[in-house]
């Protein structure tokens, strides 16, 4: 028996027993939200309610494991297992296989990733001879990506005045053909989008009422994870599913909710009470995560946006220091800030490297800090980044898999036709293209049936491509009878690749060849791990259907753990660190320029500033820089409006010799109305604090032995001297050489370390 009085407080207690209607929890960050999702699914199992009976949905595999496995842990593993537990896409997809017919595919239909799904949209582009640079691939996957999470089919979308006058506007109107074509050929290649896994789902419940009662009837009780994060088609879909009598419980934060861009929409938090009237609210604001500090500040940041459940987060953990606030010269400055501060905590408060992280609103920010921290040698990950199962090596491997499962997949298809090469050239590949799109047909239908459909090619290509047919063939044939593992084995061999890979003795090479060898490690797990739960579900079609939803989060190895983490703050959500630096705080970059004077955008902007915040449980550094480079040019920056939301008592502020851009009227200097441009001014120097580094590995960057004084008057640099550099900040002059516009000074800067500069160039301040 689980003993809930002791293990849950009584906010948590109140909302996992409450079985007997709707609810909606209100979790906090930081406030113990899996924990009670846990223990209210192990209540029902204990009160005996049966496991598939239960529909739990998440964003993540990530977080569905690790639910999952809680719950075992507490009611035994055999009533864990029945549970219907996963990420929406992975249930629907489950959905979708068992009810394929219904809706014109077979169980066995391949599901197309982005990279896909664009070279899919490229192609037909190209077919339609169309502007490439004005029917961009990835602006159309997006448009029809938002319609499919409105639930507009393609058929709808042609039809829709709106939609075709936007697209117009936009200057994109064949749009709306487009998508016909794409839905057209995804369903040749028996293949879906992951949003297709959303609007076929809700498709199939809505014209099959009998298959809504089914899986309406059978499912009682139905919870799902992060609803602040749903769009419109998971939306409908659950109320679907609750139309039969199931209980819905939603947890979720409206203060976190963060992807309106994919198509989230926070309405259907702000309003599930007016849906489910019956419903019961239930808060969880205690956060067991953070410092009060840092709940404290995010909770004062927070509180100005208007469209809100309210609550009152709070801690009980330690005060813990107050956040600190730095000001950079520049972007080049502002990471090498970061680095010392991170050898700093690493150093002096053995904060390890997997505990730190820097969050940035935009991807192109990381390289800055990537450049500073391979020069001090400090290990980092690039989180979001290429992920493994995009590898191109490994992409390839996968098209002969899932083509061994499906031989109508378009893309696996054109991916493996000369791979390795086989003499099969672009000219017979269009040649393929152009006869199946006459007969509306696969391309595999066309080269294992060349002669039907007056394939014209000459008899050596004839040859190749049977000889091509003959393989695939033999490897369909064992893909129901043989184990993943064993039908990889014989793929990766016959086919010629690990040949190929093992003839490319180079470093990269190697690095192919090690990738592809792990691939095929982890299907021997995968075959391993359903062998012990006694499941018979290791063929390939079970691992692709498990491995083509897998998320960044999923993908992360045991290398990647002793790193300093870079990330944008989108990609944080869900994690946390003992220390958070976030940077780039300024106006036009967070928040985005994108968001203009949209008050709901800004306020998407504020939830995302929250989200940064709340992922930090000790340390919490917030920066900005004066000047930055964006688009090939510099911009001076002003501090993002977000820094004035925090009450200022939980921030410590510029140190010394940046106090004249922080008054104790913030409103009037830092954010001041004056000028919409700072004025570059001359400050008094910064004492910098000596730290013994490690020798070696480090450089030592902060000994500059600078003493207060008055500024100087003259201009003219001499040994000795401190100055202001407009974008490498404070230094001390080290040596002078040369003479008139061949001046050369020598300078030691706070963080930046030694630099030469010529003079005539420099744009700087003498100091003293």
């Amino acid at each position: 028996m689980i003993d809930y009085q002791s293990e849950l407080n009584p906010s948590q207690r109140d909302a996992v027993l409450y079985t007997d209607g709707n609810s909606m929890v209100i979790a906090g960050a930081g406030s113990g939200k899996t924990r009670v999702l846990t223990y209210k699914i192990a209540h029902l199992l204990e009160e005996g309610v049966e496991p598939w009976s239960i529909l739990a949905l998440t964003f993540t595999n990530k977080a569905a494991g690790e639910m999952k496995q809680r719950i075992a842990a507490r009611v035994g593993e055999n009533r864990a297992r029945y549970l219907w537990m996963g990420t929406f896409h992975s249930i629907f997809s489950r959905i979708l296989r068992t009810e394929a017919a219904l809706i014109g595919y077979t169980p066995n239909f391949t599901i197309y990733d982005q990279q896909d799904s664009q070279n899919l949209i490229k192609s037909i582009i190209r077919d339609m001879q169309l502007d490439d640079k004005t029917y961009k691939a990835n602006v159309i996957q997006n448009r029809i990506s938002n319609a499919k999470n409105r639930l507009v089919t393609a058929s709808g979308y042609v039809q829709n005045a709106d939609i075709y006058k936007n697209d117009q506007f936009k200057r994109i109107p064949m749009t709306g053909k487009i998508y016909e074509r794409y839905e057209q050929r995804c369903r040749q290649s028996d293949a879906m989008d992951f949003d297709d896994l959303l609007l076929n789902t809700f498709l199939l419940f809505r014209d099959h009422p009998d298959v809504l009662e089914h899986y309406g009837t059978g499912f009682r009780h139905i919870l799902v994870d992060e609803y602040q994060d749903t769009n419109y088609a998971q939306h409908c879909i659950v109320w679907q599913l609750t139309r039969h009598g199931a209980t819905v419980c939603v947890v979720g934060d409206d203060a976190q909710s963060i992807y309106s861009f994919r198509g989230a929409n926070l309405d259907n938090m702000l309003k599930f009470s007016k849906l489910y009237p019956d419903s019961k609210l239930f808060k969880l604001e205690q956060n067991y995560r953070s410092t009060q500090t840092i709940v404290e500040a995010a909770g004062s940041l927070i509180r100005k946006n208007h469209a809100q459940i309210p609550k009152k987060v709070f801690s009980e953990n330690e005060p813990g220091d107050k956040i600190k606030v730095l000001c950079a010269h520049s972007d080049k400055e502002e990471s090498e800030m970061v680095v010392n501060r991170l050898l700093d905590l690493h150093t002096y408060k053995d904060v390890p490297w997997r505990e730190m992280a820097i969050l940035y609103r935009t991807n192109a920010q990381s390289r800055a800090f990537e450049e500073s921290l391979r020069k001090r040698g400090l290990p980092y990950k690039i989180y979001g980044g290429l992920s493994f199962y995009q590898r191109k090596e490994i992409k390839d491997v996968i098209a002969y898999f899932r083509m061994s499962v499906n031989p109508n997949d378009e893309e696996a298809f054109k991916r493996i036709i000369n791979y390795p090469a086989r003499g099969i050239g672009q000219t017979t590949i269009g040649k393929i293209l152009s006869v199946a799109m006459e007969n509306g047909v696969s391309l595999w239908t066309v080269v294992s049936n060349p002669a039907q459909y007056s394939l014209d090619v000459n008899s050596g290509t004839a040859s190749r491509l049977s000889g091509f047919c003959k393989m695939l063939e033999s490897f369909m044939a064992d893909a129901s009878t043989h184990s993943a593992k064993e039908l990889a084995d014989r793929i990766v061999s016959e086919t010629g690749i690990m040949h190929e890979l093992r003839s490319d003795t180079t470093v990269e090479g190697e690095g192919r060849l090690q990738n592809v060898e792990e691939l095929i490690n982890n299907i021997a797990q995968f075959c391993k791990d359903r062998q012990e739960e006694g499941s018979d579900q290791l063929f390939m079609r079970d691992y692709l259907s498990e491995v083509s939803l897998m998320t960044d989060q999923d993908n992360e190895t045991e290398e990647d753990v002793e790193k300093v983490t870079l990330m944008t703050v989108h990609s944080a959500k869900g994690l946390e660190f003992d220390a958070v630096f976030i940077v780039g705080l300024e106006e036009h970059l967070f928040p985005s320029d994108m968001s203009g004077d949209d008050e709901r955008q800004i306020e998407e902007e504020r939830r995302l500033f929250y989200v940064a915040m709340t992922r930090a449980r000790k340390y919490l550094t917030l920066l900005y820089a004066k000047t930055r480079f964006r688009f090939g040019s510099m911009d001076f920056c002003d501090p993002s409006r977000f820094l004035k939301d925090i009450d200022q008592r939980y921030l410590n502020m510029p140190a010394e010799g940046f106090k004249s851009s922080w008054s104790s009227s913030p409103s009037a200097s830092l954010f001041g109305e004056e000028s919409s441009r700072p004025v570059f001014q001359r400050r008094e120097p910064q004492k910098p604090v000596i730290k013994p580094w490690q020798q070696g590995k480090f450089q030592k960057v902060t000994e500059s032995m600078l003493k207060d004084s008055a500024p100087a008057q003259s201009s003219a640099l001499k040994v000795g001297n401190v100055i202001e550099h407009e974008r490498f900040g404070i230094g001390t002059v080290l040596e002078v050489e040369g003479s008139g516009g061949d001046t050369k000074a020598v300078i030691r800067f706070l963080n930046l370390g030694e630099k030469t500069l010529l003079l005539k160039f420099a744009r700087y301040k003498v100091l003293k």
